[in-house]
């Protein structure tokens, strides 16, 4: 059975009630793919907002969740607080989360066997710094970064990997189609030797990193790309030539 093909709009730390009301407003109107899962991922603080305006069929995540069920632990949000407010999925493991705010490969899969123990679908992001691509480390590093996910579960039906190069994420630079490729090939290939043929055919390898509707069709025309996820342009009108972009 072929890939559904997936296409999330990271929203990061931008936006207003006005503005994202305004963005699914857009999206709600929009004609798009009806073949294609689609996910945005606003500020926290929006989730609900964002939740209570989609349409149905139109999902939402959460730009991060905590391992934890509940408790002390300031300024984090539960899987069960995410379930009961109808959010579906969360983004785990972006960069600017392991860079920025030091979060490491155990932590990230800790977090992600929480969420899908919890029946939370996970957007999981891999990628290398540009530093690491140009050492010829990039397969060791993405897989590395997997390989703590596989230590933590075996059923990954309800992942969603991101491969984003850490150089291209809002810099304008884009992982040319065949760099792109050649690791999505790998991932797949690390799936299957790793966790199991069923895996590497099933399991939606999505392109991250100054996607635009400029460089998507070219992207989406790969075989073992299954989507997008979307930073900056996921804030404008253009998302949805991204969505429709495998038309």
């Amino acid at each position: 059975m072929p890939r559904q093909f997936f296409v999330g709009g990271n929203f990061k730390m931008n936006g207003s009630v006005d503005g994202i009301k305004k963005i699914i407003g857009y999206l709600n109107d929009a004609k798009l793919d009806s073949n294609v899962e689609v996910v945005i991922a606003p500020p926290s603080l929006y989730l609900l907002l964002a939740r209570e305006h989609l349409k149905p069929g139109l999902e939402v995540a959460a730009q991060n969740v905590f391992d934890k069920p509940n408790g002390a632990f300031t300024g984090e949000i539960s899987v069960d607080q995410l379930k009961d407010s109808n959010i579906t999925w969360t983004l785990l493991g972006h960069s600017e989360r392991r860079v920025i705010l030091q979060e490491d490969d155990v932590f990230v899969a800790n977090k992600t066997k929480a969420a899908l123990d919890g029946g939370i679908g996970v957007i999981f992001c891999c990628g290398e710094t540009l530093e690491q691509r140009e050492s010829g480390k990039t397969i060791d590093v993405v897989t590395a970064q997997l390989k703590a996910v596989k230590d933590k579960l075996q059923d990954w039906s309800k992942i969603v990997i991101a491969y984003e190069p850490i150089w291209a994420i809002g810099t304008g630079k884009v992982a040319s189609t065949e760099q792109a490729q050649e690791v999505h090939a790998a991932i797949r290939s690390w799936l299957k030797t790793e966790v199991s043929e069923k895996a590497s055919d099933e399991t939606r390898i999505i392109y991250g990193g100054s996607v635009s509707e400029k460089n998507c069709k070219d992207l989406a025309k790969q075989p073992d790309i299954d989507g997008f996820l979307v930073g900056g342009a996921s804030l404008k009108p253009a998302f949805v030539d991204i969505i429709n972009s495998h038309l």
